[in-house]
């Protein structure tokens, strides 16, 4: 019998900076672990077809990981429903999802996987604070994947 595999969903404002860098990291890690999960990624502020920055392509790079085809997409229930986990950013993430979708299940802050509380924003910013972020990224990715139970049980 074949297993399903968990989705991941991650969730950062304008989906081109964090949550194009979660979604990489979390298929890439989720390869070298042989666990299996489907990620994709989505902002609250609904910006369509943008590129990943370039700064977040070249820091995911670094460690073998190809985002640079990603296009960004708003959050919609359609990708809130097909989640099994919903990934966010920040406190204004989580609170955005509760007010605007107050169905979603399983939403979770990405940062508490590894004992901080957000991940920052580094648009904007030069190429050491995208690899700060992606760092602290890559920690929470890595811990929740290790977390993940076999699909049907209880959340991490």
């Amino acid at each position: 019998m074949a297993h399903e595999p968990h989705n991941l969903l991650f969730v950062c404002s304008g989906n081109i900076c964090r949550s194009p860098m979660a979604e990489g990291i979390a298929g890439h890690y989720a390869e070298q672990r042989g666990r299996l999960i489907e990620s994709r990624s989505a902002g609250t502020l609904h910006i369509e077809g943008r590129p990943a920055d370039r700064n977040a392509v070249a820091v995911c790079a670094e460690i073998g990981i190809d985002i640079s085809q990603h296009r960004s997409q708003g959050l919609t229930e359609l990708l809130l429903d097909w989640a099994d986990y919903v990934l966010v950013m920040e406190f204004a993430h989580a609170n955005y999802i509760r007010d605007h979708h107050p169905n979603c299940k399983e939403l979770i802050m990405l940062g508490h996987m590894a004992g901080m509380m957000e991940v920052g924003d580094p648009i904007g910013r030069w190429k050491p604070r995208f690899r700060r972020s992606r760092d602290e990224i890559q920690r929470c990715v890595e811990s929740l994947i290790d977390r993940l139970p076999p699909k049907g049980k209880t959340a991490p």
